[in-house]
């Protein structure tokens, strides 16, 4: 059974589901807590996902106690009535540890796809450095995407042999999405990439919970100030809905005329979009994984990544959020093609795009 509630899950468990599928032995169910709806919705529909079970837990401004407790209420029924052998989560969100705990409560074995990812400080990012902590303690199938991830995991006393090293599962997915000959729906992002055909793209995406506030407006300064800098850029962000992040953007940048503000892009336009853009900034983990697949140079505006391997191969750089920071990272990329180049050449730690595959053959194999 495998289990998940946001968009994030959803994109990278999408593989998996359909490996699974296709295998004659295994069963697979999924169930979806809808900690995020609309999101969520968006791409089960890309991927043709259709739940056995949802739980439709998302209510408008619930906290993380609520989500946690209406969770474990929800998926212990499930679980008790169904009985998998194997329950499949994926990363750092709610859902995530409270499935595991769902599962542990039922003594229904655990794998955990995306194990291993830590930044050692509990409270950044929040809560997800803990969820995927928690989950770990509760695991018996530790999916790591990469050698770093797990040594983390064998660093907390996690037997080496329950640990496997797959790649990522979401290069399996952008893959299968990313099409050169994509043609954009959005009449507003057509228009806004052939009226600037001569320039680069700068894509931006922000939402991290400790970015908010004075953090947020140093980056966008810095990003203001680059655009000054370098009239051939404009900048194209699909702008969170949190109200907080839209104030301090619209503040910002609203008013620059090279700064395309639009609502939250579905994932199939969002990975295409990727596909064109000259670089990116953001505090997305996803993001630090897929871009480089592209070939595009990630700047990462966060203080700690649990995405190391990206930055040690070279495809990212964690800038922080300081505004001389970001503006000077965001200059020597837009300056330097020599040091822009070292970035699009550096070859991606995450995998070849056959994760899921690998997943499926061991949870056949045990």
């Amino acid at each position: 059974m495998v289990v998940f509630g946001t968009r994030p899950e959803a994109i990278k468990m999408a593989p998996v589901i359909r490996a699974l599928r296709q295998k004659d032995s295994i069963l697979c169910q999924v169930i979806v807590t809808a900690q995020h709806r609309e999101m969520l919705d968006q791409v089960l529909k890309l991927f043709k996902i259709v739940p056995d079970f949802d739980l439709n837990l998302m209510r408008q401004g619930q906290t993380l106690t609520e989500i946690t407790t209406r969770a474990l209420n929800g998926l212990k029924e499930v679980f008790q009535r169904e009985l998998p052998d194997l329950v499949l989560v994926h990363g750092d969100t709610t859902t995530t540890f409270v499935a595991a705990l769902a599962a542990f409560y039922t003594q229904i074995p655990v794998g955990h796809v995306e194990a291993g990812l830590r930044t050692g400080n509990k409270y950044s990012p929040f809560p997800e450095e803990m969820n995927r902590k928690l989950a770990s303690v509760l695991t018996d199938y530790h999916f790591a995407p990469t050698e770093t991830a797990k040594r983390n995991l064998e660093q907390e006393g996690i037997p080496p042999e329950k640990i496997f090293v797959t790649g990522n599962t979401v290069i399996d997915a952008l893959l299968a999405t990313v099409n050169p000959g994509y043609s954009f729906v959005d009449k507003e992002i057509q228009e806004i990439l052939s009226q600037r055909q001569e320039s680069r793209m700068i894509l931006v995406t922000t939402h991290r919970r400790e970015n908010l506030g004075e953090p947020m407006r140093q980056i966008y300064q810095a990003l203001r100030n680059t655009l000054d800098t370098f009239p051939d850029t404009y900048v194209i962000f699909p702008v969170h809905k949190n109200p907080i992040v839209r104030k301090v953007v619209t503040e910002v940048l609203g008013s620059h005329p090279r700064v395309n503000l639009i609502e939250p892009m579905d994932y199939e336009p969002f990975a295409n979009l990727m596909a064109r853009a000259h670089l990116i900034l953001t505090d997305s983990g996803g993001i630090q994984e897929e871009a480089p697949s592209l070939g595009k140079p990630v700047l990462v505006v966060r203080d700690t990544t649990e995405r190391p391997e990206a930055v040690a191969a070279g495809t990212v750089s964690l800038v922080g959020t300081e505004y001389e920071r970001v503006f000077l990272e965001l200059k020597h990329l837009l300056g330097d093609e020599n040091a822009y180049q070292k970035m699009t050449l550096a070859s991606n730690p995450y995998g070849d795009g056959t994760a899921a595959t690998r997943i499926v053959e061991i949870i056949a194999e045990n």
